[in-house]
């Protein structure tokens, strides 16, 4: 039985990565209903990954992120590249499901064997991204894509969980009026390695690319050991103005990973080890819920008589775990 699982798990594995995008989409789906019996596959297909360009698209909701990629898509098909879309949707209340299903606003490539796009429910998870993404972005990046875009459900400032997942951050951003600048936070700079100011064309938009660029350039005199200076791209995704030119400061940022292995590596090693604590995370959720709900419940009852605290009871349970 075992040989004959492991043949199967040999046989998917080769599937996927020789680009079969249906075994790609069945693996997925096997990652969204939660089926931990793919681990193997998770861990041999990481060990046949890292040659996508993995990028990342973030920013608050309007702001015209499934444009924009519409239209990304469009211009890397246009020179060749094969692109494959991860769009994290928000969930459903009742069902957990992504909302948006498989975009279908991104319905002009569809009959394009060289893209892929799926959606996935956030269901919850900080920042929009679930741990199902990353373990679909493991999948992904084990194919033959040449680029990964992850879109992020749109959370604006506070976004963050993007930079664990993607190399490469475009934070977007929708013209700003006086008391939206000043309501701005400087920590967005933190977050995109690319900005961009969408819908160009609206009479605050000039205004938003000056005070972007006056934010990144005093954080990046802050920490100087970046050898990036972030871009400020003004877009008009709808016609889609400027996005050859995100395209180019796309692989400008790449470049300049490249050109720096000390920097790239630090962050990469940044991304590992949040992925290995997510991880970690799901598997004592796993443990807890698998030693069944009386035994959690009775371990609860001292906490709620005030016998115990929850700091104490934490310890207790990591320590039996950890044993």
């Amino acid at each position: 039985m075992n040989n004959d699982t492991d043949r199967d798990n040999a046989s998917i594995v080769a599937a996927v990565s020789a680009g079969d995008i249906r075994a790609g989409a069945r693996l997925i789906t096997r990652i969204e209903r939660g089926d931990e019996s793919i681990a193997p596959l998770l861990k041999a297909l990481f060990r046949l990954g890292g040659k996508a360009q993995i990028v990342g698209v973030t920013g608050p909701p309007g702001a015209g992120k499934s444009t924009l990629i519409s239209r990304l898509v469009a211009h890397w098909r246009g020179l060749g590249l094969r692109v494959a879309v991860l769009a994290i949707d928000p969930s459903s209340p009742f069902t957990g499901g992504a909302v948006l299903g498989d975009r279908l606003r991104m319905g002009d490539h569809s009959g394009d064997g060289g893209v892929f796009i799926r959606s996935m429910a956030s269901r919850g998870q900080l920042g929009g991204l679930a741990k199902a993404a990353g373990d679909a972005i493991t999948v992904l990046d084990a194919m033959p894509w040449d680029v990964i875009l992850v879109e992020t459900v749109g959370v604006g400032q506070n976004e963050t969980e993007i930079m664990r997942h993607a190399s490469v951050v475009v934070l977007l951003q929708t013209p700003m009026g006086g008391d939206d600048i000043q309501a701005a936070k400087a920590g967005i700079t933190e977050i995109g390695d690319i900005f961009v100011v969408n819908k160009g064309d609206h009479p605050e938009a000039d205004r938003t690319v000056r005070f972007l660029q006056d934010m990144i350039s005093l954080s990046h005199r802050l920490h100087a050991e970046k050898p990036w200076h972030p871009p400020v791209v003004k877009t008009r995704a709808l016609n889609g103005d400027g996005i050859a030119e995100l395209a180019q400061q796309i692989d400008r940022c790449f470049a300049a990973l490249a050109a720096n292995p000390g920097f790239a590596r630090s962050r990469e090693t940044e991304r590992i080890k949040h992925r290995v604590t997510e991880l970690l995370r799901h598997q004592l959720d796993q443990r807890l819920r698998a030693n069944g709900s009386p035994w959690l419940d009775a371990c609860v009852d001292p906490v709620i008589a005030r016998e115990t605290d929850p700091y104490a009871l934490a310890d207790e349970l990591f320590q039996r775990m950890a044993g």
